[in-house]
């Protein structure tokens, strides 16, 4: 989403006019991988996700907290957004430890031990920190890098900063997560952009996955959005980057 200029431009636009508070966390994925394969360096991913080596790692930094992130504030100051970018290293708003060696099932249907290398799960996101740049009239931009308070930066999943800096929030503001992509909603059918399922509920979620209606990168993304339902997020939408303002979309729900 970030890396197409129209939907970007459509996204900022939109979000720029939601009233009230807002906090935006963006990705950048495929600008990683197309420079890092134009500096000579490999990308690797295993069920959808990023294997960050040291070099990976200079990458992602580089892309997301520079490149990304800073055109996405240039953007949102435009439009008349007071937006600051930050990583999770800044001002500790997100603490995480290295992912440890995780089983996972590969292509061929195996099971293999999986070091993921510079790859950040999140411990804490610092709500009360992100509450003061919020009373300054500050709109905090979210990079998905991460820190272990160690001196190390962390490549994390863009889907999992969300949903936990939603809980950091959500104890002092009712708090509706927004996730964008590049479809209408989750789909019954992932060959008809109109097969959008409204609403879904956690019944509903296990039963989609173990029918394989719901398979893939979305998996991860409605395991967050159960997640923050759960530690006090009002609301979670799944929806098309040129609809936050709009009806539509699935909406997540707890029971």
């Amino acid at each position: 989403m970030v890396e197409d200029a129209t939907s970007l431009n459509n996204l900022l636009t939109q979000f720029a006019e939601l009233p009230g508070i807002k906090v935006l966390v963006h990705g950048g994925g495929r600008s990683a991988t197309k420079i890092a394969a134009s500096l000579g360096i490999e990308s690797k991913m295993v069920g959808g996700r990023r294997i960050t080596d040291a070099q990976m790692l200079q990458v992602v930094t580089m892309v997301y907290a520079g490149l990304v992130n800073k055109n996405i504030v240039a953007g949102l100051q435009a439009r008349g957004v007071n937006a600051l970018g930050l990583t999770g290293a800044d001002m500790d708003v997100l603490r995480s430890h290295k992912r440890p060696l995780k089983k996972m099932v590969m292509d061929d249907g195996t099971e293999q031990m999986v070091d993921f290398g510079f790859v950040g799960d999140v411990d804490k996101a610092n709500g009360e920190m992100l509450c003061k740049l919020i009373a300054e009239g500050v709109v905090p931009v979210m990079t998905p890098l991460t820190h272990d308070g160690a001196g190390n930066l962390l490549n994390t999943n863009a889907d999992t900063i969300a949903s936990k800096v939603a809980c950091s929030l959500a104890p002092y503001f009712d708090v509706t997560l927004t996730y964008c992509f590049e479809k209408k909603g989750v789909l019954r059918n992932a060959d008809d952009d109109e097969s959008v399922i409204p609403v879904i509920t956690e019944q509903d979620f296990a039963d989609y996955r173990d029918s394989g209606i719901i398979s893939g990168g979305m998996l991860p993304k409605l395991e967050n959005a159960f997640e923050a339902i759960h530690l006090g997020v009002q609301k979670v939408v799944i929806t098309r980057s040129d609809s936050i303002n709009g009806e539509g979309g699935t909406i997540i729900k707890q029971f």
